[in-house]
């Protein structure tokens, strides 16, 4: 399945931001909007259940960034910085009323600390839903780092998928996406199968530039942040651990996402037993609305 076999948006529209079309979905009303930065092998239509709840009480936006989703094609991996900037000329583009409450998952959390490391007047609150960090392998036990180079995955050692994984992943896709419209969710499910690599090639370059982008690209502003962190087991690292180190890198997850709460004056981490890392928005949706409603409540000043 080709990754350009899929048509064109089931949900939002494309806007053109110099000379790229980029797709952003939004409904509801008011400032502070609350934006979701997906993670990385992600899209913004995976986030449409929570998307959606918060419509009910704010302007609530979903997007997809250069080379994702239903937005153009550009080459990957790309910088933090670039990333942030184009969301940033894509919410003006579509106007999106600012300030904004940014809520990014795993690599989505990395681009809105970038952004809010370059435009801090224009961040109200920042979520970030199991974020990664540049120094995680400081809070992770020492077999960490060789088990890290053993996870890497290189795309061209990567063969097509089957026929029969293929299947057994839409009938896996079927189950996450329950509760989407089917004109939302085969669309996606379609997606998934056929860009599957796209999570491969957004990460390449974690430790040649994202990390060090936000090693030295300054504080974070004043603003309410929540960290949510996923306590269950991480299907990813199953593949590669043992229980037992599993535990002790979920302990060093736990430690890292605290100490990220605790580096900034309105930081709260809270932790989801039940919830793993892709899709903790979706088995936990209530907990996602919960900390957006709270973030928004403690920016009241800019409403």
């Amino acid at each position: 399945m080709s990754e350009q076999s899929f048509g064109g948006p089931p949900v939002g529209r494309l806007y053109d931001v110099e000379g790229r079309r980029l797709l952003l979905h939004r409904s509801g009303e008011g400032a502070p909007s609350v934006v979701f930065l997906p993670g990385a092998g992600l899209v913004g239509l995976d986030f449409l259940n929570v998307q959606a709840r918060a419509a009910e009480f704010a302007t609530s936006v979903l997007y997809d960034r250069a080379g994702t989703g239903w937005s153009d094609r550009v080459e990957l991996p790309r910088r933090a910085e670039e990333v942030a900037d184009e969301l940033r000329r894509l919410l003006r583009a579509a106007e999106v009323p600012g300030p904004y409450l940014l809520v990014g998952h795993s690599l989505g959390a990395f681009y809105a600390r970038r952004y809010a490391q370059l435009f801090p007047a224009e961040v109200a609150g920042l979520l970030l839903v199991d974020p990664g960090h540049e120094d995680i392998l400081t809070f992770m036990p020492e077999q960490m780092a060789e088990l890290s180079e053993q996870m890497k995955l290189n795309e061209a050692d990567m063969p097509d998928l089957t026929a029969e994984q293929i299947e057994a992943a839409r009938g896996q896709y079927a189950q996450i996406y329950a509760q989407w419209a089917d004109a939302a969710r085969e669309p996606l499910i379609d997606h998934h199968l056929a860009s599957w690599r796209t999570s491969l090639r957004e990460t390449e370059n974690f430790e040649t530039e994202i990390y060090d982008e936000l090693r030295h690209g300054g504080g974070l502003p004043d603003v309410p942040l929540i960290v949510l962190t996923a306590g269950g087991d991480n299907p990813y690292w199953a593949q590669f651990m043992s229980p037992e180190a599993m535990r002790q890198g979920l302990e060093g997850v736990r430690a890292m996402h605290a100490a990220m709460a605790a580096a900034v004056p309105r930081g709260e981490q809270r932790v989801l037993e039940d919830a793993a890392h892709q899709h903790l928005h979706v088995e936990q949706p209530d907990a996602v609305i919960e900390a957006v409603r709270d973030l928004l409540d403690r920016a009241a000043p800019h409403r």
